[in-house]
């Protein structure tokens, strides 16, 4: 009756990781430690999962294939799988899409081939991304909206992860649901993040770096909503099926920076630079399914969320 989580030391694995812990589930936590970022904050995450005794955390790399054959010899208490482990950001994808094709491809197809052989599993959740519907003019996005042509590297290996997905419960009947994650934001996000990165920035008084002019959108969604809304997916258990977890509500670059310089009582100094490759306009996404499959209902607005990320990050600088 264990859990399976991986990117556990991740910004969204680490919140969920605590949301399963304190229900007193039983987990089996696991991450690479990559150094993407700085892996001492993943650590720092890993010592506060680390309280919990119904958690077991184990270091390694899901890309890897000996790291599957490890986990199936601990098969018999593994029945549900929450697959968070990702080569996160759109514009690192342009850099190194090799890094993109080792963990998104590779490693949900381990998952996927360690799920099937799991003799009693109940549920496959995996973690998608909104960059799968690229430049799509539709609004807002619903899951029924062509996907075929994504933006960056990272979107189309979010992409092809879905399509195995999908091969994987046609083939064998494997339970797979596919989460649509849309910029979940938050305390103790990761640091390269537009809302991290700008606060850090506003604090220290230098000028933010505005990719455009400003008016490109964000369906923003606070980490909270996002673990109700993956935890409630672990009961649900068809061949396959994606769905998107939103904020459903967009807010404009410019209105974000302004309402960040707020909240910290400074004044914002702007540098516009030309539009980066990979990124798209607009994301905005139509819950209606997760709310008619899930009950999905996103309870934290934007200025609400961005209030209680300076509250945390001000405790950060104690």
């Amino acid at each position: 009756m264990t859990t399976l989580l991986t990117g556990a030391a991740g910004f969204i694995g680490f919140h969920l990781g605590v949301a399963l812990a304190e229900r007193g589930l039983p987990v089996l936590a696991v991450d690479s430690i990559n150094d993407y970022y700085d892996p001492a904050l993943k650590r720092a995450r890993l010592a506060v999962l680390a309280r919990y005794p119904n958690l077991r955390f184990m270091q390694m790399d899901v890309s890897d294939p000996a790291c599957i054959e490890y986990l199936l010899d601990y098969r018999p208490g593994i029945t549900s799988v929450l697959h968070l482990a990702a080569q996160a950001g759109v514009r690192y994808s342009l850099e190194n899409p090799q890094a993109y094709i080792d963990a998104n491809i590779t490693g949900q197809l381990n998952m996927l081939e360690m799920a099937r052989r799991l003799p009693a599993l109940d549920s496959f959740v995996y973690a998608s991304s909104s960059s799968v519907y690229g430049g799509n003019v539709k609004q807002p996005f619903a899951e029924s909206d062509p996907v075929d042509h994504p933006q960056s590297v990272y979107g189309t290996t979010k992409r092809s992860g879905e399509l195995l997905a999908y091969n994987y419960g046609h083939l064998y009947g494997l339970p797979t649901v596919g989460l649509r994650f849309f910029t979940v934001y938050g305390p103790a996000q990761r640091p390269e993040m537009a809302i991290h990165k700008f606060t850090d920035l506003l604090v220290r008084g230098e000028a933010i770096p505005l990719f455009g002019d400003g008016a490109s959108q964000r369906d923003y969604t606070f980490i909270d909503d996002i673990i109700d809304g993956v935890v409630a997916t672990l009961d649900l258990a068809p061949p396959f099926e994606i769905l998107n977890l939103g904020g459903a509500e967009t807010t404009a670059l410019s209105d974000l920076v302004n309402w960040l310089a707020s909240e910290l009582e400074v004044e914002p100094r702007i540098e516009y630079l030309p539009d980066q490759p990979g990124d798209v306009p607009i994301t905005y996404a139509d819950v209606s399914k997760a709310n008619a499959l899930v009950g999905y209902s996103p309870k934290v607005p934007i200025r609400e969320g961005l209030k209680r990320f300076v509250d945390w990050y001000r405790d950060q600088q104690v």
